[in-house]
């Protein structure tokens, strides 16, 4: 059975925030987290946008 899903809004940075966050922790534990997250964002921004704001 499929866990149940949640829809957040968020900004770009807020994501970096959280994505910076998961980076701290071991790989192992969070790379399918990490996956999951851009894999959602990049049809939504782009991922030239995300690193773009990212940098700033």
């Amino acid at each position: 059975m499929t866990p149940p899903k949640i829809k957040l809004e968020l900004t770009i940075p807020e994501v970096n925030q959280i994505l910076d966050a998961l980076g701290r922790l071991p790989y192992a534990e969070v790379y399918e987290l990490i996956g999951g997250l851009q894999q959602q964002a990049q049809p939504q921004v782009g991922l030239g946008a995300v690193r773009a704001e990212a940098s700033a």
